[in-house]
């Protein structure tokens, strides 16, 4: 039998994922011990049962950066905290560049890394053909190795999360549904569940591809959406070293995971299969989704041609789960602009378990002090607005942000979907001048001009792109001549004395 809920708790935690106990975890750490997490099943039963379990660390900015690599160095003293194996196995990772282009990314992100300690060394493909045989190389222009990436078990950790929790005095409570977020006068104050109401100072939604609508029905905008992700497990291979490194070959969309002589081969394609657009079953727990073989095939074509090894390989599983995604691919943390002390954790678009120590930290420390311990702007939720949340709008966008997560992360990059949603006025006459559009807060506006006989279209490069000379024009003719510019996306305020 479920225990009796109790009438109230300084925090609520809405969600049992790796997330959730990840945020009572680190809030009892700081002190903070009367927390209750409830899980609508079982912990782990949405997304973390079946994602990889990949621990990277490098990111696109340092601070996202610094969270992954803060993940990586709790893993083993949780295991000795709680008496919780994680499975966390510190086996590096390599990423290849089948290209220049994608070499350069690699490379900065490198440099980037090094420059606050992150251990990551450039190499050849002589070197990473040795680090990992199976691979074939013939094509390959050189990589990055991150010697303290790895891979962990997902359940594991979360039971390791929730452990450590529950030892400082934290409540988990398995069999429990939230039913709707409670709020008084603009703010949060407790959580309706199936037992009854429980009253609190904060709450916590960690409700994972849940969280959209439990907000929305408390007027609250948390825009993301599910997608099918797949992968396959190989039969056990005889010929499979043990300590393989994660690999990912982003030119092919790809990534693989050696896993007790077995290999996993995962991906994210470039236009992806949105799911849950009616809503996400009552009963969904520990479901995956139909196979779709003829969807995956193009990628699995690939895979065997880089691992040769797959070719002959059985098939022991083919998995298709969902998994939540952002409009800009990037997660959703902190308290949210509708609501007072109603925080979020969710959207981590295929990152929930490399970025669930750091993403706790801080927003347990957020909930502390009630302000950002460090510079968060990249996930804070409050950077996105209403209208993302749009059913249509957001299906769109997901056929193409989950496959963003490999694309090259090109400077300038427009995104292709969901887009028209706020036009000027002058849309129109603006694109019959030559305007090649790019996307602001949901506005389509100029971002330079294309004169007579030159393409109105972007071509991405890490050098000067192909509008450099046109922005060149544009500055000259506002500084030597006469410029109209349309203000239309920009907000106004009215400013009144009284």
């Amino acid at each position: 039998m479920t225990p009796p809920l109790p009438s109230r708790a300084d925090v609520v935690i809405i969600g049992g994922g790796i997330v959730g106990c990840s945020i009572a975890y680190h809030l009892t750490k700081l002190g903070i011990t009367d927390v209750l997490l409830l899980e609508r099943k079982q912990l782990t039963c949405g997304t973390t049962w079946h994602a990889a379990g990949l621990i990277g660390q490098l990111r696109a900015t340092r601070r996202m950066t610094e969270l992954a690599k803060y993940t990586s160095e709790l893993l083993h003293a949780l295991e000795v905290e709680t008496g919780q194996a994680t499975g966390f196995k510190q086996n590096g990772s390599i990423n290849l560049a089948l290209n220049a282009e994608r070499f350069e990314e690699l490379k900065r992100g490198a440099s980037m890394a090094k420059s606050f300690g992150l251990a990551v060394e450039v190499i050849g493909p002589a070197e990473i053909k040795a680090h990992y045989p199976l691979l074939e190389v013939g094509d390959a222009v050189g990589g990055v190795f991150l010697p303290k990436d790895g891979q962990a078990n997902p359940v594991d950790t979360t039971q390791a999360f929730a452990r450590g929790a529950r030892q400082r005095g934290a409540r988990i409570v398995e069999g429990v549904k939230a039913l709707r977020i409670l709020v008084e006068r603009g703010r949060a104050v407790g959580v309706m569940t199936g037992e009854g109401p429980v009253a609190a100072s904060t709450v916590v939604l960690a409700a994972g591809m849940w969280s959209r609508e439990l907000a929305a029905a408390v007027g609250v905008s948390v825009p993301l959406h599910a997608a099918e992700h797949f992968y396959i497990v190989t039969e056990p291979l005889a010929d499979v070293p043990r300590d393989l490194p994660v690999l990912r070959v982003t030119d092919e969309c790809t990534y693989y995971k050696e896993d007790a002589g077995k290999l996993l081969v995962g991906a994210f394609e470039p236009v992806a299969k949105p799911w849950g657009m009616d809503g996400i079953p009552g009963a969904f727990c520990f479901d995956s989704l139909p196979e779709d073989m003829d969807h995956f095939e193009p990628i699995l074509e690939k895979a065997t041609a880089r691992l040769p090894i797959l070719a002959t390989a059985g098939i022991q599983t083919f998995f298709n789960g969902p998994e939540s995604f952002t409009p800009d691919d990037r997660y959703l943390l902190g308290e949210t602009a509708e609501l007072r002390d109603l925080f979020v954790a969710c959207g981590f678009n295929s990152i929930g378990i490399q970025s669930s120590g750091g993403a706790g930290k801080v927003l347990a420390e957020w909930i502390r002090d009630r302000r950002m311990p460090v510079d968060l702007t990249d996930v804070d939720v409050r950077r996105l607005h209403r209208f993302q949340s749009n059913r249509t709008y957001l299906r769109d966008r997901t056929t193409e942000t989950l496959g963003l997560l490999y694309a090259m992360h090109w400077p300038n990059r427009q995104y292709a979907t969901a887009r028209g949603v706020r036009r000027s006025p002058f849309h129109d006459r603006l694109l019959s001048a030559g305007a090649v559009m790019g996307e602001t807060a949901g506005w389509e506006r100029p971002n330079w001009y294309a004169p007579p006989g030159v393409e109105a279209a972007y071509r991405y490069s890490w050098g000067r792109q192909n509008w450099f000379e046109r922005t060149a024009a544009e500055c000259r003719a506002v500084r030597d001549a006469v410029a109209l510019f349309d203000q239309a996306s920009f907000a106004k305020f009215l400013v009144e004395v009284r």
